[in-house]
């Protein structure tokens, strides 16, 4: 049986306030994230994406508050992440309302967290985020934001995290990161061919054609946006009928 491919908004919160930029810099700011997580939910979006981007730079925790009050408003999936360096961390941000935490930065500098998380609270709950930038033929990992080069091939690191537990992987491309220039359809397809897990493709979603592609070419299991919902270009349930008529599994809009 063929999955349904999900769609699925992206809240990047800083200091309580969803902001967006273009390759992770010029943030400007976008909304309340309650406000933006109810519309959402009432759209048909498949799953909700909450992301503290100012906490692994500053050393802050996840803004547990934020979490709550944008878990209240759903009635779907929640995953929320920045600022996770220890097993605590991850189960205080379960219990501020999220059903799965992705980490990225602290990941990188002690891969045991994810094994860690995994063992905890299982690999369904456990999300690799990995914000990789082109390197001639391949992807370098970065963290802290997009801020500092790993020297990490995305695709073996991709492959070391699901092995040690990482149920899904949420790779975006801070080439493509709010520029409205399509998704990386060879960046995605490369991690899925690597992983035995869900990839969820971010970065660079315009038109409706950009998902279809990032579903075909891409093999994405699902796709996050941003821009393109915030500003209210598109709307959910006209992407899932555009998606359904084009032949792609998803789940219609209630």
């Amino acid at each position: 049986m063929t999955l349904a491919r999900r769609i699925i908004p992206c809240l990047d919160v800083d200091a309580g306030r969803v902001v967006k930029g273009i390759e992770f810099e010029g943030l400007r700011d976008m909304g309340d994230p309650a406000e933006l997580g109810a519309r959402y939910n009432r759209e048909g979006a498949d799953e909700l994406v909450v992301l503290d981007i100012s906490a692994s730079v500053q050393g802050r925790a996840t803004f547990l508050e934020t979490i709550r009050r944008v878990a209240e408003q759903l009635n779907i999936p929640l995953t929320a992440g920045g600022g996770i360096r220890k097993m605590e961390d991850g189960r205080a941000v379960l219990r501020a309302g999220a059903d799965k935490v992705t980490v990225n930065t602290a990941a990188v500098e002690r891969p045991e967290l994810i094994s860690e998380l995994s063992q905890q609270f299982g690999a369904q709950a456990v999300v690799l985020s990995l914000d990789v930038k082109r390197k001639g033929d391949s992807w370098e990992a970065y963290t802290r934001g997009g801020r500092d080069a790993t020297g990490l091939d995305a695709a073996e690191w991709a492959a070391e995290a699901v092995s040690r537990g990482a149920g899904e992987i949420l790779v975006t491309s801070i080439d493509r990161d709010g520029t409205c220039s399509g998704f990386d359809c060879e960046l995605t397809a490369k991690i899925a061919a690597t992983v035995p897990v869900p990839v969820i493709a971010s970065g660079g979603a315009s038109t409706f054609e950009d998902f279809l592609s990032v579903y075909t070419d891409g093999c994405a299991d699902a796709a996050l946006a941003a821009s393109i919902f915030h500003q209210e270009t598109r709307s959910i349930s006209a992407l899932k009928k555009f998606l359904a008529e084009r032949g792609v599994p998803i789940r219609l809009s209630r």
